[in-house]
């Protein structure tokens, strides 16, 4: 039995240092790595503390890779060499080739690592863009044209393609590549159709540190990923699921064997996954169900929004009221009325939001996820 050890991840130069060992964990000769921030002190040590370095674990992990939830004890996803390599593999068939690739993420998340791993599998140099200090898409374009080989990719998340598509010098770089992968979070349609528009072309990836990352692209799963609903819940399965937790013996969520259980409430027809939710962000209203993302997907269409997120709040009569947090599009300043009426075209008046905040940008944990613990707090804060 191996040791877990910690391998810590510069977001820019330094990258040199650890893609040796990712060489190994790839191929299956190292240790097992758990990756941590090399500029966020205090994510690294509750990482470690939590995941025990320096403790044994099973021969076949090669990384222990943590979730981005922010609350509670971060969970670390033990992934194999093998599962690692197909996911690398397929993604690689289903784009059409091995290529370059464009690090524009953290490097102690999933979306990032899966970036370097890509770039080892198809035996090129990741070109960096360092976001150590923010992503700055006007630094995107001298990035991409430095890239080399026939086929050129990068992987974001849709807060910074929304920041790109605002820059006309990184839209125009974008459209130049091959691919751009966008995940981590919806992508809201109009975003979607900018991107498209302006040449970009744009593959919805969805999946997560428990499969090797994104494994359905565009809805349709990767070569070797399964993908079923149990009661309106999406189950994955295949050749990039996790071993487990660490720490964790018998979680629920891998308690069926080559599946994962997510907290994503989704339909599965014809071969393509539709995503309508997460079953742990219901919102319950006079008695009523709301899906936070079903409202967002209305309100992302209102020409005065950039971004949105839609939450409940405790309310005393309903229970929870819905609320939205709101970045508007340059010069707009929406109000509750109009949002609410633009969602009243579409959905039951249960679903109209209750209360609204205005922000110049959402907060974000892990790869760009918005952090709705934060929001719920400032949204309190400001009702009071």
């Amino acid at each position: 039995m191996s040791t877990l050890r910690t391998l810590p991840m510069p977001s820019g130069s330094g990258l040199g240092d650890v893609m040796p060992h990712l060489r190994e964990a790839l191929e299956g000769n190292g240790p097992a790595w758990l990756p941590i921030p090399t500029g966020d002190r205090r994510e690294a040590h509750r990482l470690s503390d939590a995941l025990s370095p320096g403790e044994p674990i099973d021969d076949e992990v090669a990384l222990v890779v943590t979730t981005s939830g922010t609350a509670g004890v971060p969970k670390g996803a033990m992934l194999s060499a093998a599962a690692l390599r197909a996911s690398g593999a397929a993604t690689h068939q289903r784009l059409g080739g091995p290529g370059t690739w464009l690090l524009a993420l953290p490097t102690h998340h999933i979306a990032g690592i899966q970036v370097l791993l890509r770039s080892i599998q198809a035996g090129t140099e990741p070109a960096v863009l360092d976001v150590s200090g923010g992503f700055l898409p006007e630094a995107l374009a001298g990035a991409i044209s430095g890239m080399r080989g026939s086929r050129r990719y990068t992987s974001l998340v849709p807060t910074q393609l929304i920041k790109a598509l605002n820059d006309p010098s990184a839209t125009a770089a974008l459209a130049d590549l091959d691919a751009v992968l966008v995940g981590g979070a919806a992508t809201p349609k109009p975003v979607q159709e900018r991107a498209k528009a302006a040449g970009i072309t744009v593959v919805r990836t969805y999946g997560m540190s428990e499969t090797c990352g994104g494994c359905v692209y565009d809805g349709v799963p990767l070569d070797g990923a399964k993908v079923r609903i149990d009661d309106g819940r999406v189950v994955l399965g295949g050749t990039m699921i996790a071993l487990g937790y660490r720490g964790l013996l018998d979680h629920p969520a891998f308690a069926e064997p080559g599946w994962f259980r997510t907290d994503d409430a989704g339909t599965f027809d014809n071969g393509v996954l539709d995503i309508t939710g997460r079953l742990d962000e219901a919102i319950l209203t006079g008695g009523l169900l709301v899906i936070p993302q079903v409202v967002e997907a209305v309100l992302v269409t209102h020409p005065a929004i950039s971004e949105c997120v839609v939450l409940g709040l405790p309310d005393e009569r309903l229970g929870q009221r819905v609320a939205v947090a709101v970045v508007p599009t340059e010069g707009a300043r929406p109000t509750l009325e109009e949002l609410r009426d633009h969602v009243l075209r579409e959905l039951d008046a249960i679903a109209a939001p209750r209360e609204l905040a205005l922000l110049d940008e959402l907060p974000v944990h892990g790869p760009g996820k918005p952090n709705r613990a934060k929001l719920r707090e400032l949204l309190v804060s400001a009702a009071h």
